[in-house]
């Protein structure tokens, strides 16, 4: 009983993001700017086991949690999209339809509203594929 005491003790309660050394370790996480690893944390604060494929980082969503400037926002998107680190699954559309992503280091979860192919080019690891910085 005392071991289960303590191993509550071990960190704060609730959710916490699972990002693999694997990932971190990559040549597509190490070759990001502050900004885009900052993203990506964001991102994936929002994955609770079954949404995947339904992130969003809009502006609407992300400028609550300090993303101000549009031109830094997409930016960094458009660098962990490259990278192969995250995946649109649903495109957004003007005035108020938000893009969605998936994470590439989990499975892409089932859920309705994905864009027709979205599931199909969907490829877990994809940020495998980046060559090592020189």
């Amino acid at each position: 009983m005392a071991k289960k005491n303590q191993r509550s003790k071990s960190r704060d309660a609730g959710g916490f993001v699972a990002l693999p050394w694997q990932v971190i370790d990559s040549p597509a996480y190490q070759g990001l700017s502050a900004y885009g690893k900052a993203l990506l944390i964001d991102i994936a604060r929002q994955y609770n086991l079954s949404n995947n494929g339904a992130l969003r980082c809009g502006r609407a969503y992300m400028q609550p949690r300090g993303w101000n400037s549009m031109d830094t926002l997409t930016k960094a998107k458009r660098e962990l999209l490259d990278a192969g680190l995250i995946h649109e699954t649903v495109k957004g559309a003007r005035p108020n339809k938000a893009s969605w992503y998936a994470v590439t280091w989990c499975a892409l979860d089932k859920l309705d509203g994905l864009d027709a192919g979205a599931a199909a080019a969907f490829e877990r690891g994809a940020y495998h594929r980046k060559k090592p910085i020189p």
